[in-house]
């Protein structure tokens, strides 16, 4: 998964982090896209990081000049950490952004994942956040896991690297979500 859509995750990493003001606190849970994030933090100053995903802890935890925390639970073998101490642990914050990655948007704007153990700890992550950014790329609105995580009306910011399907821009647009496109590598656009 790491190396699918490899440079789309990169752009889109690198638009999220130009949002992200120095001495933030941040979630950032589990996914690739999320890992991509978390490289594009690491020359970052006085961030505090809390996260579910140890690939991620492990990228940020070099950086002095930052706090990262990791959550408990049961480890899986994308290094991702599920289960009720997970969730039990994130609800102990309240943080200025939420970065979450997603498996799929469905075009009623559904945030779907694949475990719902996964899903239970992003809603933490999104109950606990002043800002939920999502980052997404383009493959993202032609897959229709099961598990529904939320609605596109739950996040502040989408962040990809295409236009979206017209249904998915009509909803960001009637629930005021921002929607950022990392198209060139060097700026995110928002559509008017």
């Amino acid at each position: 998964r790491q190396a699918l859509n490899h440079e789309a995750k990169a752009r889109i990493a690198r638009a999220v982090v130009r949002q992200i003001p120095d001495k933030a606190s941040l979630f950032i849970n589990i996914g690739t896209t999320t890992e991509a994030v978390a490289q594009a933090l690491a020359g970052r100053k006085n961030l505090r990081i809390i996260t579910n995903n140890l690939n991620v802890a492990a990228c940020l935890c070099g950086n002095s000049a930052c706090e990262v925390i990791v959550a408990g639970g049961v480890v899986r073998s994308d290094h991702g950490v599920i289960g009720e101490s997970t969730i039990d642990f994130i609800r102990q914050f309240k943080v200025d952004y939420g970065i979450i990655g997603i498996s799929g948007i469905d075009t009623d704007g559904a945030l779907l994942d694949y475990d719902y153990r996964e899903v239970r700890v992003a809603q933490a992550i999104i109950e606990n956040s002043r800002q939920v950014f999502l980052v997404a790329d383009r493959s993202k609105f032609s897959i229709a896991p099961m598990v529904k995580l939320g609605n596109l009306a739950d996040i502040d910011a989408l962040f990809t690297d295409a236009e979206p399907p017209a249904s998915i821009v009509e909803l960001l647009a009637a629930s005021q979500t921002r929607l950022f496109i990392a198209d060139d590598g060097k700026t995110a656009r928002k559509p008017a």
